[in-house]
């Protein structure tokens, strides 16, 4: 098999395509013809992401997050962007990433928070125009909870040091909306859906104001939102591809630490 098979393969749930046009998406480092050894999944890329491929004798690293997002105009590992790709570039390991076209899946990341969560009946939240695919998901707990459980809940799940959440509204919580990542731009398309929470991350101090007591909005954070990507793509993975193995990076890349 070789990296254009996984890559076919994963642009079938992902097609680059249906990435935002700000992203960069795809195989990053590498050859397509590359006869592949094994899959590393993770969310990021860092330097010592290269390493356990190394150890784990895996060839090709399939990344949620793009390294290179804009571009370089120098490789001198001044930066750890830069670091990983000389890393990468020197031991023939090559770099494939999703992002934005697993984002806008609907069997993508937003489908793993609901099925991480529970939630029932999904569909899209931000659905593209004349299409199935788009940001987000919403759907139905089985049993409403009221708000203090499911903020407890939703910090279990999630693994959190801890939510950030606007003001409580004491009311059952039954509707839920999600997005991987930043996502305070569908704020109000969570309000226009009646959905009684929104689950997201990167919200800034203005973006709690948005609630103005409709909707209970949860910051769960960003590496939190989207810990479970790593282990849709290898679930995948691993139902097509035998002959090589697929290896859930066992790393934080979590920037973030709490006390």
């Amino acid at each position: 098999m070789t990296i254009k098979d996984v890559a076919n393969y994963l642009e079938e749930i992902a097609p680059l395509q249906q990435a935002e046009d700000f992203d960069n998406v795809g195989l990053l480092i590498g050859d397509y013809q590359t006869k592949v050894t094994g899959i590393l999944v993770t969310l990021d890329t860092l330097e010592e992401t290269i390493e356990e491929a190394i150890a784990n004798k895996c060839n090709l690293i399939v990344s949620f997050h793009p390294i290179i997002f804009s571009g370089l105009k120098k490789i001198n590992g001044n930066s750890y962007v830069e670091r990983v790709v000389l890393k990468a570039i020197q031991n023939n390991i090559a770099i494939y990433a999703t992002h934005t076209a697993l984002d806008n899946s609907k069997v993508g990341v937003s489908a793993k928070m609901c099925e991480v969560l529970g939630i029932q009946n999904t569909s899209i939240l931000l659905p593209k125009e004349n299409s199935d695919i788009g940001m987000g998901m919403m759907g139905e707990l089985a049993e409403p909870m009221n708000e203090n459980d499911f903020l407890n809940y939703v910090k279990m799940i999630f693994n959190s040091g801890g939510v950030r959440h606007s003001k409580s509204l004491n009311k059952s919580i039954k509707k839920v909306a999600v997005l991987g990542g930043s996502g305070s731009f569908a704020i109000s398309a969570a309000i226009n859906e009646k959905a009684d929470v929104y689950i997201s991350a990167d919200f800034k101090y203005h973006d709690f104001f948005k609630a103005e007591e409709k909707i209970l909005l949860i910051d769960v954070g960003h590496y939190e939102s989207e810990q479970f990507t790593k282990n849709l793509l290898v679930e995948y993975l691993t139902k097509k591809f035998t002959s090589f193995a697929v290896v859930l990076s066992e790393k934080s890349t979590n920037p973030i630490y709490y006390i």
